[in-house]
């Protein structure tokens, strides 16, 4: 998708105030399954070994946050695998980023939740990257690492450094970004890349967790 683009400073590929917010997006919002794991695409989403106690009628909507006060995009389900987002939205299609950070916008709704990550190396080997707030330990596969996510209460802002975690992980080098796909259960202001880490006061205003106010 952005192969042939040039790549410099800041990409965003989800912006919850953005005209058609889900532009590159595929949404599905499915029932537990009764007898068989689902599949997201080709990528089985991994679940926690127990659900939440209440059940949560699946969801990929737009609502008003509470603390933000404007749209944000809302995955809930009881059952992660079967509740997502990905991008791109065709199975065929990569993204072909080749910026090496990630950062996303997200809120933590005290659920479980995940997001997985699939990144190609210079071996032209495809290595995803799955994080997650049950996971306890890191686990190095050969194609799958699986990571504990720890997040704070509310909004959070959340860094990837895709190029390390590559390097840590297989001894080899990051080239791009071929997917990404989030699941159930979070909040979703904004999902970009840089190609760098950037100082918060750096930041353009509507790359910050919480825009500036306005006074007239």
């Amino acid at each position: 998708m952005f192969k042939n683009t040039f790549q410099s400073g800041f990409l965003s590929i989800f912006y919850s105030l953005g005209s058609d917010p889900l532009q590159l997006w595929a949404k599905r919002v499915g029932p537990p399954p009764s007898t068989s794991k689902s599949q997201s695409g080709s990528n089985e989403a991994e679940s926690p070994d127990t659900s939440p106690p209440a059940q949560q009628e699946p969801r990929v909507d737009f609502l008003i946050d509470d603390t933000l006060k404007s749209q944000v995009l809302e995955i809930l389900s009881t059952h992660l695998p079967t509740t997502f987002i990905t991008t791109p939205s065709l199975a065929t299609r990569t993204l072909g980023i080749k910026l090496p950070f990630l950062v996303f916008l997200v809120k933590n709704l005290g659920k479980y939740w995940s997001f997985e990550v699939t990144v190609l190396d210079d071996r032209g080997e495809k290595r995803r990257f799955r994080a997650s707030n049950f996971q306890t330990t890191t686990r190095v596969k050969p194609f799958i690492t699986t990571m504990p996510l720890r997040m704070d209460p509310g909004w959070n802002q959340i860094q990837l450094n895709l190029a390390d975690y590559v390097k840590r992980a297989y001894g080899t080098a990051y080239v791009e970004t071929q997917r990404i796909t989030i699941h159930a259960n979070c909040r979703i202001r904004r999902i970009y890349f840089s190609d760098r880490l950037v100082p918060e006061n750096e930041l353009p205003a509507e790359f910050k967790l919480y825009l500036p106010v306005v006074k007239n």
